[in-house]
């Protein structure tokens, strides 16, 4: 909404939302599990964008007349509809096909540079329990995530997997045999961590990544949100 201009209509957030730095200043609603009706309501809003499986909200919204847009998206592709449809529901149609192009130009500009480099295996890690590999969740062959790995030049190993997030054992890891792991982790992972986590790999040698030394984790909340 702020990215389309329209930030000056915006008059409460969810619990997490922290950029750009004007949110800080606006009303929290709670989030996608926990949301403050009352409180939404008692800032008479004309609309509220609400997640695809926020249902119940929807409902109530409805009772009380009030608009609700409902959206969802796992893909690239639907992260831009939702910012296109988001540009009719506020009156901001032209800003938001200009932004859904500059964000498509930048991918198509990645994809362009990587376009003659070989293709690389890669498991896209999104979550394991710290100081061991129990735990494991991994990209499957949906979602903005392995849209973007797909972009960047990787060949994601579970692209297979008609699921945003795959539950995989080690042996399943192992048969796998990705050349590269990547973490990518919101903030909350110390930097310092960082080293020793990676060494957590190396009880299975027989990965290709972790033989190769091609064990990488990234962190920071750009790198799990779509947009």
């Amino acid at each position: 909404l702020f990215a389309i201009g329209a930030g000056p209509q915006v008059i409460g957030v969810s619990s997490f939302d922290d950029y750009p730095p004007e949110v800080k200043s606006l009303p929290r609603v709670g989030a996608l599990v926990d949301p403050d009706m009352e409180r939404i309501l008692s800032l008479r809003p004309d609309l509220v964008i609400v997640y695809g499986s926020q249902t119940t909200v929807e409902t109530q919204l409805t009772r009380a007349g009030i608009r609700a847009y409902s959206y969802r998206h796992a893909g690239l592709a639907g992260v831009f509809s939702t910012i296109r449809d988001l540009g009719r529901v506020v009156a901001r149609t032209k800003e938001s096909e200009q932004l859904a192009q500059t964000l498509q130009q930048r991918l198509d500009a990645v994809k362009t540079r990587v376009a003659t480099l070989p293709r690389v295996r890669t498991l896209l890690v999104f979550e394991r329990d710290l100081g061991s590999l129990r735990g494991l969740y991994a990209s499957g062959g949906i979602g903005f995530m392995h849209d973007i790995l797909g972009i960047a030049g990787g060949t994601n190993v579970f692209a297979d997997v008609s699921r945003e997030s795959v539950q995989p054992s080690i042996e399943t890891v192992l048969a796998r045999a990705p050349d590269v792991i990547l973490e990518v982790r919101p903030t909350g992972l110390p930097r310092e961590r960082i080293p020793a986590e990676r060494r957590v790999w190396e009880s299975v040698p027989s990965i290709p990544a972790v033989r190769k030394g091609q064990v990488h984790i990234v962190i920071d909340d750009y790198l799990v949100t779509p947009g």
